[in-house]
């Protein structure tokens, strides 16, 4: 039996794998990992079967300080472009959606950051992996910027009240999330520790280690089995989203 390889792109040492890489395992999953921007980056995704991108302090355009961010875009628009299974998470969504024609700004409400939930958008509830999450999914926010506008055709797929595209779909298979499912609190109190601006944005509380370790046990219980489905898309084992119709011209 054929093993399922993804190469999974870390941008920034605070933000490795964790528990996604984990869950990807589990699956079945083969993981290559390349930390940027020590690593040297493929030209294409030739010999994997999916591609994961992880988040960073960096922003999605800064090429000035970290040139290879534009390797990275590359790459996950040549991955689009095939329709390769494909999920961005936090930078690594944003990174995706400046790559394929959308937009990322800094938020004009200010940061997000914390425990929190998102909601549900209607073309989630067919969505092969977004279908079985609960109305409200928990998820962990920490990010300054914001994407503005989601690349042409791009199926929204949750919103939350601070903004509006916090996960996407193109094609089939290419998603973006612009929360966290990979962090420890061990991470995130490093954030806490590095990004004071971006966390003073959380309510009271909410990076208590005693908070964030439940905050990791609810995401586990929802997210483990997308990573699993994910793990499943990116081998053919689960079906991939339907294309969305083309609208017809009236008369």
């Amino acid at each position: 039996m054929s093993v399922t390889r993804i190469l999974v792109v870390q941008p920034d040492p605070s933000d490795p794998p964790g528990p996604l890489g984990d869950w990807l395992a589990e699956a079945g999953a083969e993981l290559q990992l390349l930390r940027m921007p020590a690593d040297e980056m493929p030209e294409d995704i030739d010999g994997y079967d999916g591609l994961v991108c992880l988040g960073g302090g960096m922003g999605a355009q800064d090429d000035t300080a970290h040139p290879w961010l534009a390797d990275v875009r590359r790459l996950l628009a040549r991955a689009a472009a095939r329709d390769v299974p494909t999920l961005g998470v936090c930078l690594g969504a944003q990174l995706l959606a400046v790559a394929t024609g959308g937009s990322v700004v800094p938020g004009d409400r200010g940061p997000e950051a914390g425990p929190g939930l998102v909601s549900k958008k209607d073309a989630a509830w067919t969505d092969p992996l977004f279908a079985d999450l609960p109305l409200l999914p928990d998820v962990l926010q920490f990010h300054a910027d914001a994407i503005e506008t989601l690349p042409g055709q791009a199926e929204l797929l949750a919103s939350s009240p601070q903004y509006r595209n916090q996960a996407f779909r193109l094609n089939r298979r290419v998603y973006g999330i612009q929360f966290h499912i990979e962090t420890t609190p061990e991470v995130v109190l490093d954030w806490v520790a590095n990004a004071p601006k971006v966390a003073a944005a959380a309510k009271a509380g909410a990076f208590d280690r005693q908070s964030l370790v439940q905050a990791h046990a609810d995401l586990a219980q929802t997210w483990r089995p997308f990573a699993h489905r994910f793990a499943d898309l990116v081998a053919g084992r689960l079906e991939p989203a339907n294309r969305k119709p083309r609208s017809l011209p009236l008369t």
